[in-house]
């Protein structure tokens, strides 16, 4: 790239500060793992060093769980520009039986956009020992959930969340694409929308369904998502939805596109927005 990624101005702020907000609207801890002598600009987030440099991701991967107080971690780059929320969630969520949970997208792993248990530690502390920097050779010792492509396109059809920047070339196709994805469409007069809501965690095993397509009316609000989501699941209000149907109760949160939370249920519902209800706690 010739300059550092992670200082690369992204809609008028570094590409890192951007990273770790969208990361905070899932995760109460984040941890940066940066070079030694690495300069960054304040954030919310634990800041931890390589011990060693040019070890590449098997030592960021090591010293960021090593720093962790939750387990587990969603571990990724810094020039993720395109993190999906929703498919993130989803790779937490796969991860109670196993130790790693790692999209495979076109052929490739992807160990820099995965879920690591803190006990794969000391494997990746050999492989650091032995020299074996790259990622994959953990993926065969331990207990693996792979993540097809079929599965990651129902949440980034496109593989959006695995687009890196690693040329002054990447860097500008990343600024058209942000100029797409930050203009949501909308809705037609007196017409009628549609929008999918996805669950995951209490609200999937309550439902028990992983998703459902509502239809609603043009600039209808999440208070009528809420109030058609109980109508469809009934089993879910006073457990997810309030009683009164117009709002999620404590515990439960709302983002949409996996861009943003919503924070009032007077927000406007936009056609085709992907909404996804989650564990307002989740860690990692």
């Amino acid at each position: 790239m010739g300059t550092p990624k992670a200082l690369l101005l992204f809609d008028g702020e570094p590409l890192i500060v951007r990273v770790v907000a969208t990361l905070r609207r899932l995760f109460a801890e984040i941890v940066v793992v940066a070079a030694p002598g690495q300069s960054l600009p304040s954030m919310p987030a634990t800041l931890v060093r390589d011990e060693v440099e040019h070890q590449g991701p098997v030592a960021g991967i090591y010293y960021g769980l090593r720093a962790t107080a939750g387990d587990p971690s969603f571990v990724t780059s810094c020039d993720s520009a395109f993190l999906n929320v929703n498919l993130i969630a989803h790779l937490v969520s796969e991860i109670p039986g196993h130790d790693v949970v790692v999209p495979h997208w076109q052929g490739r792993y992807q160990p820099l956009h995965a879920v690591y248990r803190r006990s794969v530690s000391p494997l990746l502390a050999e492989q650091l020992a032995r020299g074996e920097l790259r990622p994959v050779y953990l993926f065969d010792r331990v207990r693996t959930r792979r993540i097809d492509e079929e599965e990651i396109r129902r949440f980034d059809p496109d593989g959006a969340s695995f687009f890196n920047m690693n040329t002054p070339e990447d860097y500008a196709e990343a600024q058209r694409r942000w100029s797409h994805v930050r203009q949501p469409p909308r809705p037609e007069p007196n017409a009628s929308i549609q929008c999918t809501v996805e669950l995951f965690g209490a609200a999937r095993v309550l439902a028990h369904t992983r998703e459902v397509s509502l239809r609603l009316p043009a600039g209808a609000t999440f208070s009528e998502v809420y109030a058609a989501l109980a109508a469809e699941l009934p089993v879910l209000v006073g457990k997810v939805i309030d009683p009164d149907r117009v709002r999620l109760i404590d515990g439960f949160a709302c983002n949409v596109n996996g861009l943003d939370f919503i924070r009032t249920p007077t927000a406007t519902v936009n056609p085709g927005d992907n909404i996804i209800i989650l564990s307002a706690d989740a860690g990692g």
